[in-house]
């Protein structure tokens, strides 16, 4: 929705001299590259120490930086939503593409068929079954575009209310027998999500989030007893919130056999000020190896129009709303001549498209074009909102950009 922060206005990509983040026009959101550096490190570290693999959400972000980064870092390939999203990850060279979804596009279907299942094909890709149906569907397509590969599959377990996945298990199992004995496709594991289960009072994971993914752990257990796997089976689960119950039940200390456990965390890389620092396994209380908000808000007070009321020039145009709103983290710059205020107990209340409207102490004394500080909650939604996106160094130099292809 919001571009204007380009490497040509100023940032050294565009080969001009350097800015620092006070010269940009506001709002401004940021990016601190010294926190995706660290998080990049910390995930990777975990992940190791965890045994498990990541395949970052590439959604999250999409962008062909930090793509890079995270490639740098240690991915065992990506995560995609859509087949728009699949076909710019194998554009960029990604090596291997886990499609957390189903396929039934019959045009998706063709470009995977010539392009993913093609004999010299750089990318491998794999995607989601959860139906006798879906199943039917992508057997006719391939019969009829006959690809030079099979098709890899991940059988998808589901649970009531949630989104696509095979609710019952029995179901499960004769499906993953049909799926093994076509020839047009290949069974390659068993995936499922847990991060949207009902969450109880604790805020830890969701209740029967354990239970599903011990679903999960009998079904390839099953699978894999049977034969009906082609090679090393992959399991996969976890989001950004519960990746260590995901390692914890999934990972290679319930195995007996080899299996590559895949984590499709992609909220990690920038974390946030809200959902995250709440749900993650590295969250706030992890010390020095917690993940650290990347994501940076600059923001002007634009009036004080009564006591204990400030408006600043944000809105839902510019910041997530879906989870909850923006938090104040203090001031970026005073206005002139007058001192900065303390933004202890400041809370934004609500906001319009581009007007936020916060809650002060009574008594507050604020000046317009003091410029605030504030964090988010929900990472993809922040991407979402900025095709610019300045990335400052620890000094608030911009150093570069990054540029989400959504």
């Amino acid at each position: 929705m919001t571009g204007r922060h380009t490497a040509a206005a100023g940032t050294p990509a565009g080969g001009t001299a350097a800015v620092a983040a006070a010269d940009l026009e506001l709002p401004a959101m940021l990016l601190r590259d010294d926190a995706i550096a660290h998080n990049l490190r910390a995930m990777a570290d975990w992940c190791r120490a965890a045994g498990v693999q990541l395949a970052p959400h590439a959604k999250t972000h999409m962008s062909r930086d930090l793509v890079r980064r995270q490639t740098a870092a240690g991915a065992w390939g990506f995560t995609a939503a859509t087949p728009a999203q699949v076909r710019t990850l194998a554009g960029w060279g990604v090596g291997r593409v886990l499609h957390a979804n189903v396929l039934v596009d019959r045009g998706s279907i063709a470009w995977v068929a010539e392009h993913l299942l093609a004999a010299g094909s750089a990318t491998e890709y794999l995607c989601y079954v959860d139906s006798d149906a879906g199943l039917d569907l992508l057997l006719a397509e391939l019969d009829r575009l006959r690809p030079d590969r099979p098709l890899p599959l991940l059988l998808e377990l589901g649970f009531p209310g949630g989104r696509t996945g095979v609710r019952d298990d029995v179901a499960a199992l004769a499906l993953a027998g049909r799926v093994a004995a076509a020839e047009r496709v290949r069974l390659a594991g068993v995936a499922a999500f847990e991060g949207l289960m009902p969450v109880g009072d604790d805020p830890g994971a969701p209740p029967g989030a354990a239970d599903l993914l011990a679903r999960v752990r009998a079904l390839l257990t099953a699978v894999t007893e049977q034969g009906l796997v082609a090679g090393v089976p992959v399991v996969t689960a976890g989001g950004s919130s519960y990746f260590d119950l995901v390692a914890r039940e999934l990972g290679p200390a319930m195995w007996d056999r080899p299996v590559t456990t895949v984590l499709r965390s992609g909220c990690y890389v920038t974390h946030d000020h809200g959902v995250y620092r709440r749900t993650s396994p590295l969250g706030a209380d992890r010390g020095s190896a917690a993940l650290r908000p990347a994501f940076e808000l600059r923001a002007s007070v634009l009036s004080a129009p009564e006591d204990g009321l400030v408006i600043a020039g944000f809105g839902r145009r510019e910041v997530p709303t879906d989870d909850r709103l923006p938090v104040v983290l203090g001031v970026a710059a005073a206005a002139a001549d007058t001192p900065a205020p303390d933004v202890r107990g400041w809370r934004v209340t609500g906001v319009n498209d581009h007007h936020a409207f916060l809650r002060v102490p009574p008594g507050t004394r604020v000046a317009p074009g003091t410029v605030l500080r504030l964090g988010i909650s929900h990472p993809c939604g922040a991407f979402d909102r900025w095709r610019h996106l300045p990335l400052v160094d620890a000094a608030d130099r911009v150093i570069g950009e990054i540029t989400p292809r959504l």
